[in-house]
């Protein structure tokens, strides 16, 4: 958001004319400053009197509460105003409302329309909107070779989140031939301007060896940026390098310092891992129900291995009480989800151990539980 701002505030000082043009840059000038009072009292009169560029900056300021109460149907108002006269910044403003359904119905369509509009008189945001929309099929048929044209062209102009999409396109091959240099070539350029996606991922590439020569201690490097940016994944990358010494001396303490971290945000890897870690008594006194825990946290997410593990720890009753049809229910859904070898080998050898019935019930019971998306399954 505060980079819409730069965006937005940036393209109000182009094409303004001279009669409001010192007006203007005195608000824009109070916005930057956060002197949100004094910004908003000049867009508003500016505003009043038609000029577009204000109206784009007033909507702004309703979108994100600086200086008023957040209203999304009065940033809509100013947006469409805005848009409506042809100002590229208002158009994709708006297109941006309708792609969160912000004051308005969702509307991808309609998402699409005004990034268009805005995209073809070259501005940034509407490109990069235009190109996320082509990539997810969103308000138009998915087309991957548009997605990079348009993502390229706001990338080209230095627009951060563009360069993190195109550089995923070229690592996945979407588009465009696959081209893992290409892909680190513009998440490096990312990740140089502090966006922690693009630290995470260049720290993957280089910790694989893709598009880079494979250097340990630069994934590490980046590794570290991202987390310090907060990037979840990030933080189960440098676990799992602790864990494993990768790059690193083996270090079981740090590991799951690392995974502590991601895991208390939710992260279904890093969870599993800790349940690894406390199952196994590497780094922390074994306690199975500990793991236990972690693993069914893991599992309601959809985690293969978690669902695996929670499934050997019931076939041996380890921090929970034997129950053949719960270990044959957990490692059923896990061999469907990632055919997990391990996984097949545990409930076929859970199966031999039930009866029919037993059998019938544990599958009906793993049906239900993909249904409601491995909520309240265990």
């Amino acid at each position: 958001m505060k980079r819409l701002l730069l965006t937005a505030m940036t393209v109000l000082l182009l094409s303004v004319g001279t009669a409001w043009a010192g007006q203007l840059e005195d608000g824009i000038a109070a916005h930057y400053r956060g002197d949100y009072a004094e910004a908003l009292r000049i867009y508003q009169s500016l505003a009043a009197q038609g000029n577009a560029r204000a109206q784009a900056g007033l909507g702004y300021m309703y979108l994100t509460a600086q200086g008023v109460k957040k209203d999304y149907a009065e940033s809509l108002k100013w947006y469409q105003l805005a848009a409506d006269q042809g100002d590229a910044s208002g158009q994709s403003s708006l297109g941006f409302m309708y792609e969160k359904g912000h004051g308005v119905p969702q509307n991808y369509a309609e998402a699409v329309k005004w990034y268009r509009l805005a995209a073809e008189q070259g501005e940034v945001w509407g490109q990069f909107g235009l190109g996320f929309m082509y990539e997810k099929e969103q308000g138009v048929t998915q087309n991957y070779a548009e997605a990079v044209k348009w993502l390229r062209l706001a990338a080209e102009q230095g627009e951060v989140a563009a360069q993190l999409e195109l550089a995923m396109m070229y690592e996945k091959g979407r588009g465009v031939t696959q081209d893992y240099a290409e892909a680190a070539k513009w998440l490096r350029l990312a990740a140089e301007r502090g966006n922690a996606a693009a630290e995470s991922y260049l720290g993957l590439m280089y910790r694989k060896g893709e598009g880079v020569t494979q250097d340990d201690a630069e994934a590490r490097r980046w590794y570290q940026l991202a987390a310090a940016h907060g990037n979840v994944q990030a933080e189960v990358e440098l676990g799992w390098m602790y864990d494993k010494g990768q790059g690193v001396p083996q270090n079981y303490s740090a590991a799951l310092q690392w995974y502590r971290l991601a895991a208390a945000q939710g992260n279904a890897d890093a969870q599993s891992n800790l349940g690894v870690k406390y199952a196994s008594g590497q780094g922390v006194a074994r306690d199975d129900v500990t793991a236990l825990n972690w693993y069914r946290l893991a599992a309601a997410q959809g985690n293969a291995d978690a669902q695996s593990n929670l499934s050997l720890m019931y076939s041996k009753g380890q921090g929970v009480q034997q129950d053949y049809v719960h270990a044959y229910m957990w490692s059923n859904l896990a061999a469907a989800a990632a055919g997990n070898a391990d996984a097949v080998k545990n409930r076929d050898r859970v199966a031999t151990l039930m009866t029919p019935p037993q059998i019938a019930q544990a599958q009906k019971m793993a049906r239900d539980c993909q249904q409601r998306k491995f909520e309240g399954c265990d």
